[in-house]
């Protein structure tokens, strides 16, 4: 048997799935795709996480559009963290091209101009399902590091959060916050210090600016109702499809708290909203986030230990995460260790640094008796990777040198016009693009505020209570209860169960109603 056979016998039988699988290329020996060689994975161990790492540059981004359009193929919906906005083109079929037809056969794959059923969300004023959520629901310890408090700061925000829990005043959004933080730090003073310690109205003043910062970002837009529901990820299209849902960050860049805090949040989220599946034939939901050393910068020692708790536990979920940077050391160790598909496109050597990262992203992959990994990492061409994945049994298969595939549809953004086509047909924009403001802390406090300004000086002054129901009151929440576009009510209460991000973990929560899962 000749060095070749010897190859192709070894790539086959690492590659050779029995269930449904992705093709990512085809393998590639001495510089040369071999044909008929293609490189898979198995579906059922995409909840097993990955990592697309590489330079600018180099075919990241076509990797990921590669992977979310197979999934989608197959049934599995997809969300995508669109931090450079070049990925909503998921939409439109691909143009054929000379050198696309000259991949494609090179590989020994088909290639079909295809365009996949896409959700445009967005945290801001860009086009699309607008993402929302309550203050109450990201709780004190990811509201204190969206805003960059210390510890002592946060000890701050975790009184105004229990406070607020104890008095029945919802948070829903910044202007409640800041309302309960004023409060506090005048009126309820003598009250809040009664029952829960010290309350230093100088640490609550700073804390304000903080929010004041955090406006001018315009995360207000960002905090209220209605929240969005993560069970509307996953989406099934009337052709079987799952549904690609393209979050727009393009205008957060500078923002980068912001971003990372939403997708902790999101993941907590997720995690208690999912119910326990085991090892699935296929994830249920798959997470591309893109930029991700963004979600890890300046992240404490505390918040790292949760976060490594959600990657190991949301697997049994049935959902897969998948992280694009740009080198393998963006991203902790102890993240690494938990990524199963590994799609390593060129790095660059341009320093003596960039030399030791190298020398440490090649200690990554398995040892391989084909390629020289370390001298490959910065040979690669656009286009081509060293791809390891999980086999069916969750052994790592043989490192392989890959020529990857082409995106079938569009490798380049939506036009104006067709985003808000797309937007305009959109069943759940029609739903979350509405803006709802019941009444919440900031109303309590206020009516609380002005009826001790209006009683005469002999009068006590009564400590701000939990509101008790009468017969009116009563008779008109049951209205509101009842009305189609504030079901949420009663969500701040039950959120304190999942709150946070190990506040998440393990614990029941109030379910919300689940729609359909057809496209339209």
């Amino acid at each position: 048997m000749t060095e070749h056979d010897e190859f192709y016998a070894d790539i086959h039988q690492g590659y050779d799935f029995k269930g449904p699988a992705l093709v990512l290329g085809g393998a590639m020996r001495e510089g040369a795709a071999v044909r008929d060689l293609p490189v898979k994975v198995p579906l059922r161990t995409l909840n097993r996480h990955g990592l697309i790492a590489g330079a600018t540059g180099t075919g990241k981004t076509k990797s990921l559009q590669v992977l979310a359009e197979q999934l989608s193929a197959l049934g599995v919906p997809s969300l995508l963290m669109d931090v450079k906005g070049d990925l909503s083109g998921i939409a439109m079929p691909g143009t054929p091209h000379p050198k696309i037809d000259e991949r494609s056969q090179a590989i020994g794959v088909d290639w079909k101009p295809t365009g996949y059923p896409v959700e445009l969300l967005s945290l801001s004023d860009e086009k699309g399902v607008r993402l929302r959520a309550t203050v109450s629901e990201f709780g004190p310890v990811l509201f204190s590091r969206m805003l960059g408090l210390n510890d002592t700061q946060g000890g701050v925000v975790a009184m105004v959060f229990k406070y607020s829990d104890d008095r029945q005043l919802p948070l829903l959004d910044l202007k409640d916050f800041k309302k309960v933080l004023q409060f506090l730090g005048n009126e309820g003073k003598a009250e809040i210090e009664a029952e829960y310690g010290r309350f230093s109205s100088a640490t609550a003043a700073t804390i304000l600016r903080k929010v004041v910062e955090l406006e001018q970002q315009g995360a207000e837009a960002f905090f209220g109702e209605l929240s969005f529901d993560v069970a509307d990820l996953c989406r099934i299209d009337e052709n079987g499809r799952g549904v690609v849902s393209v979050v727009r960050l393009t205008d957060i860049q500078d923002r980068p708290k912001l971003f990372s805090t939403f997708m902790l949040q999101m993941l907590a989220e997720i995690y208690a909203a999912f119910p326990e599946a085991g090892d699935l034939a296929q994830p249920k939901l798959c997470i591309f986030v893109d930029e991700a050393h963004l979600v890890f910068q300046e992240a404490s020692p505390a918040l790292m230990q949760q976060l490594d708790a959600i990657i190991k536990l949301i697997r049994s979920k049935g959902v897969g995460l998948f992280f694009i940077t740009q080198n393998p050391a963006d991203l902790p160790e102890s993240v690494l260790s938990q990524l199963g598909l590994k799609v390593q496109h060129a790095l660059r050597a341009f320093t003596a640094r960039d030399r030791k990262a190298i020398k440490l992203a090649a200690e990554n992959y398995p040892i391989t008796r084909w390629y020289e990994t370390e001298t490959l990492l910065t040979a690669l061409g656009i286009g081509e990777a060293l791809v390891s994945v999980l086999n069916e049994k969750g052994i790592p298969t043989p490192l392989v040198h890959t020529l990857m595939r082409a995106p079938e549809s569009r490798m380049d953004i939506l036009t104006p016009v067709e985003i808000e086509q797309l937007v305009a047909r959109s069943a759940l924009a029609a739903e979350y693009n509405q803006s709802i403001d019941r009444e919440s802390a900031y109303e309590i406090l206020t009516e609380k505020i002005q009826a001790v300004q209006q009683r005469p000086e002999a009068e006590p002054q009564e400590a701000v209570r939990p509101r008790a129901r009468g017969k009116a009151e009563a008779g008109m929440l049951d209205r509101v209860l009842n009305s189609t576009t504030t079901r949420q009510i009663g969500r701040t209460v039950a959120r304190e169960l999942t709150r946070g991000l190990l506040g998440a973990l393990g614990l029941s929560r109030v379910s919300r109603r689940r729609r359909k899962t057809g496209w339209f």
